[in-house]
């Protein structure tokens, strides 16, 4: 097992009543769990979004913590919060990273792989594939 390492999943969904498709304004919620797999106990310090919607438009997000939080993870321990998100298109992509420096003073970075806003109603499935 490495000695710093968190794991991280995303779980998005579409937000319909956040939602104003006739004025391309799409809401998403995106709920975060990261969990410290790792050796070290390690505090998240600051994150990085990088959010594209399906036109090519691209923000960066950055700030401290999540949420208002700055957790402190012992090995085995995860936390878990919801955000949001509005895109211009019905559909787009979000990834980025978690800046957390370790009890013993290392630096590190937690990437957050590629996932996909959709606005997908009820229980129709998702016509996107990512290749």
């Amino acid at each position: 097992m490495p000695k710093y390492q968190f794991s991280c999943e995303v779980i998005p969904q579409y937000l319909p009543e956040q939602s104003a498709p006739q004025d391309s304004v799409y809401g998403f919620s995106y709920t975060v769990t990261f969990t410290n797999t790792g050796e070290v106990g390690a505090q998240l310090i600051s994150r990085h979004w990088i959010i594209s919607d399906a036109n090519g438009h691209t923000e960066e997000v950055k700030g401290l913590g999540v949420v208002g939080h700055q957790p402190m993870l012992k090995p085995g321990e995860s936390f878990q919060y919801t955000s949001g998100s509005r895109l211009r298109t019905a559909s787009g992509t979000m990834h980025g990273s978690f800046f957390c420096v370790a009890e013993d003073g290392e630096r590190f970075d937690v990437t957050i792989p590629l996932f996909v806003l959709e606005a997908v109603h009820g229980s129709e499935p998702a016509k996107r594939v990512l290749h």
